[in-house]
């Protein structure tokens, strides 16, 4: 497989509204893509891949390590009633304490500063992954942050986002 490469201009750095996070809101037979973290100014992808270093009897070092654990933050992330992840998010949660859709919610990450238009961006899905909010409130406006550990059998393939709406095609 070919390595892929970045569709943003030389020189120029990639911009973070293009690597994207999506909750689907549908069923897991038609998916509905909604973007989590609206209003949200900063997250990131946490990597922790439990690297382990050893030095043999002889001096030699060597280092292994795992498949990672991938989390991310969103916070803050003020409601929104038209922000169609928190409400899901929010009802399974807050409303129903159900904890067993809180950790099998089916999450897309989007690299969309990777492929074109025509054939997709780099994309992984993440179908049990666990999210919830680690607080509800605020002084101003109720916020509701939360955060996300990927889980689940990864697979990859390409989005395509045509008028808001978003497609997986699995590699």
């Amino acid at each position: 497989m070919a390595d892929v490469s970045f569709n943003t201009a030389e020189g120029s750095v990639v911009e973070r509204k293009l690597l994207i996070l999506y909750l689907n809101t549908g069923t897991s037979e038609a998916p509905v893509w909604s973007v989590v973290g609206k209003r949200v100014e900063d997250s990131s992808m946490e990597y922790d891949w439990s690297e382990e270093t050893k030095q043999d009897i002889l001096g030699n070092t060597y280092t292994t390590m795992k498949k990672p654990k991938i989390t991310q933050t969103f916070d803050p992330c003020e409601l929104d009633s038209g922000d169609k992840a928190q409400v899901k998010i929010w009802n399974q949660a807050v409303r129903n304490q159900d904890v067993a859709a809180m950790t099998n919610n089916d999450l897309l990450v989007v690299h969309a500063y990777t492929g074109t238009a025509v054939e997709g961006a780099f994309a992984e899905r993440y179908p049990s992954s666990a999210v919830r909010p680690t607080g509800l409130g605020g002084s101003a406006n109720v916020g509701m942050p939360i955060e996300v550990t990927f889980g689940g059998e990864r697979e990859t393939g390409t989005a395509k986002v045509t008028g808001g709406a978003v497609s997986f095609t699995a590699a």
